[in-house]
């Protein structure tokens, strides 16, 4: 099965039981989870390769570490998954972005795929796939099976929140996909939305209802 990790960093729990917030504005909401998926990032990102390079400081010459080679790339699932890409890009400007876009067809729930652009070299790159929530998961694991396809081999999921019945669809379909979330909330309800949770994330941050 695939690892979850719950990022329990003080600051990063804080962010969020402010945005979990009914009363929170539509600005510092947006504010927030930035903030929060730059903070994530460092947990996510842990692991990347690293080389040495020669450099010279104002006093001396070193070996001194670096990334190896920058293959990264952030996949936002549309639309709210752009509000976590930009905290991402704030840490790592350099990397590729791709998007792909889902809907829930509303008579039998299946997601839709209406859009997908990923750079050409996915395969070898790292990719980290990002949307606020995991709650039915099957969007994500959608996501991940179309990026498979399009030859990814490294993959990480990331969200904000997720409940146990969107890790279980996600797991079973794909164990070999790590999870990075803030928090694993209690259970969906009746019309799929993640409790106690913090509503629509992309109504939130768009301000849209």
């Amino acid at each position: 099965m695939s690892d979850v990790h719950v990022i329990d960093h003080p600051l990063v729990q804080h962010k969020l039981t402010l945005m979990r917030r009914k009363e929170v504005s539509t600005a510092e909401f947006r504010r927030l989870v930035r903030e929060v998926s730059l903070l994530m990032a460092y947990e996510v990102l842990r692991d990347l390769p690293m080389d040495s390079i020669e450099i010279e400081t104002p006093l001396e010459k070193m070996q001194a570490p670096i990334l190896a080679g920058k293959k990264l790339c952030f996949v936002s699932i549309l639309r709210a998954g752009n509000g976590i890409l930009d905290g991402m890009l704030d840490l790592v400007p350099s990397a590729r972005v791709g998007h792909i876009g889902l809907y829930r067809d509303p008579a039998t729930l299946v997601p839709v795929e209406y859009y997908i652009k990923l750079p050409d070299d996915i395969a070898a790159r790292q990719v980290v796939v990002v949307d606020p929530m995991l709650a039915t998961g099957h969007s994500a694991a959608a996501a991940v099976a179309r990026l498979k396809q399009a030859g990814a081999q490294k993959i990480k999921f990331v969200c904000l929140l997720t409940a146990p019945e969107g890790i279980k669809v996600f797991q079973e379909e794909h164990p070999d996909v790590p999870v990075y979330t803030a928090s694993v909330d209690r259970q969906l309800n009746d019309h799929g939305y993640i409790c106690p949770g913090l509503g629509d994330a992309g109504d939130r941050i768009y301000g849209t209802k």
